[in-house]
């Protein structure tokens, strides 16, 4: 093999070798291949239809077959013919007329109509107890009401609209070679807009420019200016003034006070009255669904989550009869803002940061062929209402993972419960606690199956199908002629199953530039017959192709699990590190292959799998068992796996290799004893730990900080890890779901231990505190050792604390219950909740358990 390196000194051998290198990647490989399309003739699926389960009028009314056929636009492709005018020098301005002839509605300011608004005029009168109106001037409350609509949102300034379109034409244009947008998904959406419901967008969120370039692409179809719910946390308070100007929508602080706090009556009371004014109106509205890109944490964002709430609340009041939901996703070659270290909290972006970055951007653009595609995905629009009444139906108990599968890691038990999961990392805000816990449960149910949704409408890019290949089956390199055979094979295999990737042309030129994006990760060397060697560059650049690799996992989701599956039912035939060439016909039994299944289900975190809450987890079991069959891993008469295992079969296991391998060396990590912590600083000393595993043993993939916060987060909700917060009696400020949040626990305290207001109330706490803390001793909640129970456990006991309340206050009765559940509130710490090893884990001997429970299934 020549590796262009010479005999010279080492400094001169890497000058030579990049020379030569980038020889190769500006020459087109230097080689001539052959020019196919790697697709199965015409055919391209149609992604995005809605649920037929929880809307199936929506499903039958919004498509036409006619539709599939309309192909796609560019969006960003703007000539002299999209202007009215002709001529050269139209030619030369036509970015600049195209902005000019775009339609604009006139905007008027709403403040008045907000001011009117029934809930902000039940604050000002003061009719609203302990409302910030109430025993103030109503000329106070109205300066306050207009501070925080300013904070809000202001009326959108037309001739700015303009100016900034064009500026973003015109940088989109030197930063992607195209935005592509479907033609049919663009129809089904102004068919919904004639039916006369207001719009609400709901987006994934891969990128900060996001933000900008979805309402560029909406406004450029004519839907208007949409209004754009953004995180004020990215935003420096210049760039909010500026982006409220061109609509976007902040939410002010106050929101998130107590639900008892003066100032956040009134700011959520403002928060509603904005937005039932703008879905009044008919302006269309974005939601991104996901958190800000490269922020740890959970996927599914609690600001979206709040902004739809605000939603689901005015169509629920009557304020709009309906609301037309379109989710959406966006797809990009590569992220244009990924930040190289995400572990790190993003500083807000400011104007002169901005406007900095936009240079250093167009700088490095400045002559170079590398830039990315886009891909905008419409799904199928579906109604609000239709999907309250019908979704409501699919909802059934659920459990935590502590219950589902801690007893079967410690073998103490071998059935798996009959029932779902309940998984929910997403915090609370205030905007979604002040709903009704019903509507709190909807919004959760209704954010998570439109984001599966989204993901599920997302085409495949063409670098997520490089990094799958280069990462899962040639981390030691590969001919580029094998390569590009592999590329195509896996583009069929991805359109076989329904999705659609966002490329096409000839083979030869997706790979260069498919490779050209990838050069910082993978390194080009020539052989002696005239072909090319692939190889990933060995280190970090291996969690980069591991993210882009994540992005293929919706497609084989199903597959890849019942690999797992598979594998960890002959873990016990085939030894953890041994080869897959079985001897025989192996047969499965397909009871146990369901356990199997349902335990990894379990095992997994619900922001990757994102399964829809109509479709129950032994649904998904039958559904992955028949993508095992058809797909000619098991044959369906016995149900055995095939006498040889094929490479596709190690491919589908090794797809959920980084978060398994991630979360078995978490559990190798609990022996070093590095508890009690806070959770933040765990989660840093654990991604420390895989980066650590990564040097050693060259699993580079599993060296993600997202990983180790998603295993701590696991680990705590099965029980290994619990918060310590101590709890103090006070007044009744909170519901009971705010101060029982997932993990943390409830520490009974002494007589005559905290304060609060309403003197009759604390004495009769303080006499009856005993008889609380015997309750708890009695139905096993506590000990007299002061155990702590945690909040899972006293979940499952409501209904006894409600026996306990009217058995010692029977005159009392469900007056005495509420006053229970409300008096418990956290106290500040100093250091703030900290993790804790539970006493279950707390043995060696548990923690291997736990740690052979994750490593049956993973496949080398």
């Amino acid at each position: 093999m020549d590796t262009m390196l010479k005999s010279n000194p080492q400094t001169q051998q890497r000058s030579n070798h990049n020379g030569q290198e980038t020889s190769l990647w500006s020459s087109g490989f230097g080689m001539k291949m052959e020019a196919i399309t790697p697709f199965l003739g015409k055919y391209r699926p149609f992604m995005g239809r809605c649920c037929q389960t929880c809307t199936p009028k929506s499903w039958e009314s919004l498509f036409h077959r006619s539709i599939m056929d309309l192909g796609f636009c560019n969006v960003i492709l703007v000539k002299e013919e999209s202007t009215r005018f002709r001529g050269w020098l139209v030619r030369r301005l036509c970015y600049f007329l195209w902005s000019l002839e775009q339609h604009i509605p006139t905007s008027f300011d709403a403040s008045q109509k907000i001011m009117e608004n029934t809930g902000v005029q039940n604050l000002l009168s003061g009719r609203v107890p302990g409302a910030a109106g109430e025993g103030q001037a109503p000329e106070l409350v109205k300066k306050e009401v207009q501070r925080i609509l300013g904070h809000i949102q202001t009326t959108p300034r037309p001739f700015l609209l303009r100016l900034f379109s064009w500026a973003l034409l015109w940088f989109l244009n030197r930063l992607f070679l195209n935005v592509q947008l479907h033609k049919g998904q663009m129809k089904m959406v102004q068919k919904a807009v004639q039916e006369g419901s207001p719009l609400v967008f709901l987006s994934t969120h891969k990128s900060l420019l996001d933000g900008f370039l979805l309402p560029f692409v909406l406004f450029s179809q004519g839907l208007g200016v949409v209004r754009v719910a953004l995180d004020s946390r990215t935003c420096s308070p210049a760039l909010r003034a500026l982006l409220r100007k061109l609509g976007g929508l902040f939410l002010p602080p106050e929101v998130n006070l107590s639900l008892d706090n003066s100032e956040g009556i009134l700011a959520r009371a403002v928060v509603r009255a904005t937005v039932e004014e703008l879905l009044t109106s008919g302006q269309p509205l974005l939601i991104f669904l996901e958190e800000p890109p490269g922020s740890p944490g959970p996927r599914l964002s609690a600001l979206g989550q709040a902004w739809l709430g605000v939603v689901i609340q005015a169509v629920h009041a009557g304020i709009i009869s309906d609301a037309t939901l379109v989710p959406v996703a966006i797809a990009y070659d590569l992220v244009p803002d990924a930040p190289c270290n995400m572990n790190h909290d993003l500083a807000p972006l400011g104007l002169w940061t901005g406007a900095l970055a936009v240079f250093r951007r167009l700088y490095n653009c400045w002559g170079c062929n590398r830039r990315v595609c886009v891909r905008v995905h419409l799904a199928q629009p579906f109604s609000l209402q239709e999907y309250t009444i019908n979704a409501r139906s699919c909802w059934d108990s659920r459990q935590t993972l502590e219950h589902l599968l801690q007893p079967i890691v410690l073998g103490e038990c071998s059935v798996v419960p009959d029932t779902e999961k309940e998984q929910e990392w997403t915090p609370p805000t205030g905007l979604l606690l002040a709903l009704k816990e019903e509507d709190q449960l909807l919004v959760r149910r209704l954010s998570r199956h439109v984001l599966s949704a989204s993901v599920a409408s997302s085409a495949v890019m063409s670098t997520a199908i490089m990094a799958t290949l280069l990462l899962l089956k040639h981390q030691k390199g590969v001919v580029l002629s094998q390569l590009l055979g592999e590329f195509s094979w896996l583009t069929e295999e991805t359109l076989l199953r329904g999705f659609d990737v966002g490329f096409s042309g000839q083979l030869r030129c997706l790979a260069q530039h498919t490779l050209s994006l990838l050069r910082a990760h993978v390194v080009l060397l020539r052989v002696h017959q005239g072909d090319l060697v692939v190889v990933p560059r060995p280190g970090p650049g291996l969690t980069h192709l591991a993210r882009l690799s994540m992005e293929l996992l919706p497609t084989f989701l199903s597959e890849a699990v019942g690999a797992c599956a598979v594998r960890g039912l002959l873990a016990g035939r085939v030894p953890p590190e041994g080869p897959w060439e079985l001897q025989g016909i192996e047969l499965l039994s397909q009871n146990e292959l369901y356990r199997q299944i349902l335990l990894l289900l379990h095992l997994l975190p619900q922001d990757l799998l994102l399964p829809q809450p109509c479709q129950s987890s032994y649904c998904y079991c039958q559904e992955v068992l028949d993508r095992l069959i058809q797909c000619g891993l098991l044959v369906a008469e016995e149900l055995s796996q095939q006498s040889r295992c094929p490479d596709f079969f190690l491919f589908l296991c090794r797809l959920l290799s980084p978060i398994l391998k991630a979360f078995a060396q978490a559990a190798t990590f609990l022996h070093l004893g590095q508890l009690p912590d806070s959770e933040v600083a765990y989660s840093e000393k654990l991604f420390q730990f895989l980066q650590a595993c990564a040097q050693e043993e060259g699993i580079f993939e599993c060296a993600d900080p997202n990983l180790a916060i998603s295993a701590v987060w696991t680990f705590k909700d099965l029980g290994v890890r619990g918060h310590i917060t101590i709890l103090s009696l006070t007044s009744p400020s909170a519901p009971w779901a705010a101060r029982t949040a997932q993990g943390n626990h409830l520490v009974p305290l002494p007589n005559g231990q905290g304060g609060g207001s309403g003197g009759g109330s604390n004495i009769l706490m303080n006499d009856r505190m005993d008889s609380f803390s015997a309750f708890l001793i009695h139905k096993g909640l506590t000990s007299p050792a002061t155990t702590i129970p945690s909040s899972n456990t006293l979940r499952h006991c409501e209904a006894s604390i409600g026996f306990w309340g009217t058995s010692l206050f029977p005159s009392a009765g469900v007056l005495t219950i509420h006053l229970v559940v409300q008096v418990l509130q956290e106290m500040p710490s100093p250091t703030g909740p900290q993790l804790h090893l539970s006493p279950t884990f707390a043995t060696r001997d548990n923690q291997d358990k736990l740690e052979q429970f994750i490593r049956q299934f993973i496949c080398s």
